[in-house]
Formats: C-alpha cells, sequence, structure tokens
C-alpha cells in the first residue's frame, strides 16, 4: 500500500475539453501546462450579453464533439438525425475582443467570426457566438494560486474509478465516467473516495495538488450520448455525499509542475489529506 493506505493507482483516462460544454476528447498522452491539460476549455460559446452557454441550460450541448489539435477545431455532432457537416475552423488569435464572463466573473474572448457564429446558433436553435480565450491573458483559480482559460474554477478534475463503482453500486442503472467530465481517472487506489485523501500526487513527472472537493451541480444529469436531462446521480449522491452543503464528487487540483503524462502512468502520493467533512 502507498501513503495513507491507498494503493497504487495508475491514470487510466485523459480528457481534454477543447470547447466548454462540449464533450470530450480522450487521449492516451498529454501535455500538463500551468492551466491544466493543453487546450482545455479554450473556446466557448457566449449568447449575445457575453455569458457563457451551458449543458447546464442546453443539454443539447454534450452532442458536440470537439477535437483540438492547436491549429484546427474541427466539430463534429453525435446526433444521426442531424446530417450535418462537420464544423472545421482556424482559430483567429487576434480580432474583435468581446467582454464575456464565466459565472458572472468577467474576462475576455476573441470573435471567431458569423461562419462560427451561425453553425452553432442553427446547432443549437439559439442566438450565439465561439470565442476563444486570449493568447496571454490569465484566469486566476479560487484558492491555490493557480490559472484556468475557460474551466470553471480550476484546471484540473481527479476522479478515482473506485468512486465510480461505489456510485454505480447504488443506482438502478449504471453511469459512465463521461457524466462527471473529469480531466484524470485515476484506477487502483483500492477504496471509493481515495482522492479525498490526496493533497499532493505525481503523474510521470508532473506534481498536482489536490485543492478543493468538487461540487456537482444539475451539468451531471446530462446524459452526454442523448444530450438530455435525468434524474441521477445527483437524487442518489445527495444521500450520502452531501457535505457541508454541497453534493461532493471528485477533487479540484492545480498543477505545480509541467511537462507529458500518459495512460497507465503511475500515481505517486506525495502527501495526504483529511477528507471533508
Amino acid at each position: 500500500m502507498t501513503e495513507g493506505g491507498l494503493g497504487r493507482g495508475r491514470i487510466t483516462e485523459l480528457n481534454v475539453y477543447p470547447l466548454k460544454s462540449g464533450g470530450g476528447t480522450s487521449l492516451e498522452r498529454a501535455e500538463m501546462t500551468p492551466r491544466g491539460l493543453r487546450y482545455d476549455r479554450e473556446f466557448m460559446l457566449i449568447t449575445p450579453e457575453g455569458a457563457h452557454l451551458s449543458q447546464r441550460e442546453v443539454p443539447r450541448m454534450a452532442l458536440m464533439r470537439p477535437a483540438y489539435d492547436g491549429e484546427k477545431l474541427v466539430v463534429e455532432v453525435a446526433d444521426p438525425a442531424l446530417a450535418l457537416t462537420p464544423f472545421v475552423h482556424e482559430p483567429r488569435a487576434e480580432g474583435p475582443a468581446h467582454d464575456v464572463t464565466v459565472h458572472r466573473k468577467p474576462c475576455r474572448g476573441v470573435d471567431q467570426g458569423d461562419e462560427a457564429a451561425e453553425w452553432f446558433s442553427g446547432l443549437l436553435g439559439l442566438e450565439c457566438r465561439l470565442v476563444r480565450f486570449p493568447d496571454g491573458d490569465t484566469r486566476p483559480t479560487g484558492r491555490g494560486g493557480g490559472e484556468v482559460a475557460y474551466a470553471d474554477g480550476y484546471p484540473l478534475l481527479v476522479i478515482s474509478q473506485e468512486s465510480l463503482d461505489d456510485l454505480n453500486s447504488r443506482l438502478a442503472e449504471p453511469l459512465p465516467m463521461n457524466r462527471f467530465r473529469p480531466n484524470l481517472v485515476i484506477e487502483g487506489w483500492g477504496r471509493p473516495f481515495g482522492e479525498d485523501h490526496v493533497r499532493r500526487m505525481r503523474v510521470g513527472g508532473v506534481e498536482i495538488e489536490v485543492v478543493k472537493p468538487c461540487g456537482r451541480c444539475v451539468l451531471t444529469t446530462v446524459d452526454q450520448d442523448a444530450g438530455v436531462r435525468t434524474r441521477e446521480p445527483l437524487r442518489t449522491l445527495a444521500k450520502f455525499r452531501n457535505i457541508g452543503k454541497e453534493i461532493l464528487f471528485g477533487q479540484n487540483a492545480i498543477p505545480r509542475t509541467t511537462g507529458e503524462i500518459a495512460l497507465g502512468d503511475e500515481v505517486e502520493i506525495l502527501e495526504t489529506a483529511e477528507p471533508p467533512a
């Protein structure tokens, strides 16, 4: 066993979300930057007023399947009823910049043009525009001294497979991990919610600090394959993970060093923590 009585964990999923509230892209290897996995939440859809759009209000956003390699953003739609040609876009680093908000917190976004706005507005049935996080800008995390692009508050979300297994043992129908939209999935710690007991860890050569439990919202009830809202898992989670007036599942984390990580990398626990009370 490792420090804190946890087994030897390893990385079993690496997920990046290039377009905020779109689907995830599964990776075999990823570059860890100060803002988390490279290209995570680099693009965002906004209302005419500049507020970010989310699956919380528009569950159909789950059907968007973005991929981004730093040169082209490609968005496919996982709905066979829609014969949509994938959206292919060369990002604009310069151009008109909007004042935008993420959960009412101000930041900026470089407008990606009318063609992008028309494509996404037609897909979602509402007026919106696509923006990109400006080069050189930063957004601070709520605590811990980290930085993010358009992520809600922290650059990394860490969940163990054992935590999902425990939840699924309580549900009538098991749910996939994509309901929770993690960046890092770890397996092998040997107990549910092992992530609650970790303060600092090393993955490959990258050190990561766990800074805050993740309070879950209605977005977890959106079926990521159908783009519709359901009743679970919040109803069940509220029965045993309602801690400090929040429903907790997963841990927010900040990278303290940078480098490459990969599936199968061992997770070395450097410092343990007291679980949330």
